[in-house]
């Protein structure tokens, strides 16, 4: 099953062709030092392009440039990545394609776009299926509950999925005042991402789901178009939401996730030795990815007070009561069913 369609996919090609020139990279699928040792393997290397929606800032990227260094002196130059951020190599969709495609080797992209390719990764998104970063980092990387997930989209789509990055807590925020209960919601329009999923769970909460393009959010909420967003810390003040949604109410209702995805052909080529070291460089990867995550959310929330934000507890359990039916509502299957009871099971 192919992303978009071959036209589409056509015209991305050539786009991300001109991009990778500009940015002085190699197109080619395995370049300069690759070379098959005709077992299917290969034996040099390649320079692996990598699609990133975030500034250079993020800590997404930080952690992925260091993941490159790292591979690159650990197979002394045989495999190296280059990351390319603010959406140069197109939109998560796009680049998702472009993966599928073998045009981009490697991407970062949400667990919504995942789920467009196989439902089973809804479970994920669900509220509440996560208790805490930990608990997320510990689910998404037991190969136990993981494995077949993860390798499901290889012979429809040639995606291999490698693990993921947290994408933080995510609470309300609002123009209009603390949020305590889902009472406090009623009538209100709350932004969601264009979703079944997150307009059910907006709902739930009481509010009016008003799905909008995030870039179009800060302007929405300052015009009184949304009266309230949803989202992490570290986004509720990069974004300068706080300006004009100044009141956070910590609900903590979703765990967001990106996931690393690569393409399986490049991933297969890789010799058993290469492989072992690009899976520990990973793992160090997404454990870094964590330790500055924790720390800019906390920089974030320090920043957004001193600007005005004010931060509120919630009743957490009048929110898990309205949040916890939409489990059964929207898990379908017996592969959905397993994989959220085993994420429920590693929180205990």
């Amino acid at each position: 099953m192919k992303i978009t369609t071959r036209v589409a996919a056509t015209a991305l090609t050539g786009v991300v062709a001109l991009a990778l020139t500009a940015c002085g990279a190699d197109g080619s699928a395995g370049n300069d030092t690759a070379g098959g040792d005709g077992n299917g393997q290969t034996s040099a290397g390649s320079t692996m392009r990598l699609a990133l929606n975030q500034t250079e800032e993020h800590p997404s990227y930080v952690a992925l440039a260091n993941f490159g260094e790292r591979l690159s002196e650990a197979t002394e130059g045989r495999w190296q990545i280059d990351v390319f951020p603010n959406e140069t190599l197109g939109a998560q969709q796009e680049a998702l394609q472009l993966v599928s495609d073998g045009t981009v080797d490697l991407a970062i992209v949400s667990g919504t776009q995942l789920e467009n390719l196989n439902s089973d990764f809804l479970v994920f998104n669900l509220p509440q299926v996560f208790d805490s970063v930990e608990h997320q980092m510990g689910v998404i990387h037991d190969q136990e509950i993981v494995g077949d997930l993860y390798t499901s989209l290889e012979d429809g789509s040639s995606i291999t999925v490698l693990g993921g990055f947290t994408q933080g807590a995510r609470s309300i925020y609002t123009n209009f005042g603390p949020v305590q209960t889902p009472a406090d919601l009623a009538g209100k329009k709350l932004r969601v991402q264009e979703s079944d999923l997150h307009i059910a769970m907006a709902e739930a909460m009481g509010a009016s789901a008003t799905p909008m393009a995030f870039g179009e959010l800060y302007t929405g909420l300052q015009a009184g178009v949304v009266d309230a967003a949803e989202n992490n810390e570290v986004s509720f003040f990069t974004q300068k939401h706080f300006e004009v949604a100044p009141y956070w109410s910590s609900t903590n209702h979703l765990v967001g996730l990106d996931y690393l995805v690569i393409n399986s052909d490049l991933a297969s080529s890789m010799s058993p030795e290469d492989r072992a070291v690009f899976d520990a460089e990973w793992t160090a990867t997404h454990e870094e990815h964590t330790e500055l995550w924790t720390t800019a959310t906390e920089d974030a929330i320090t920043q957004a007070e001193a600007g005005g934000a004010t931060f509120t507890e919630v009743d957490e359990a009048a929110f898990r009561e309205v949040l916890a039916p939409l489990a059964d509502q929207f898990i379908e299957n017996e592969v959905q069913r397993a994989l959220y009871d085993a994420a429920r099971t590693a929180a205990e």
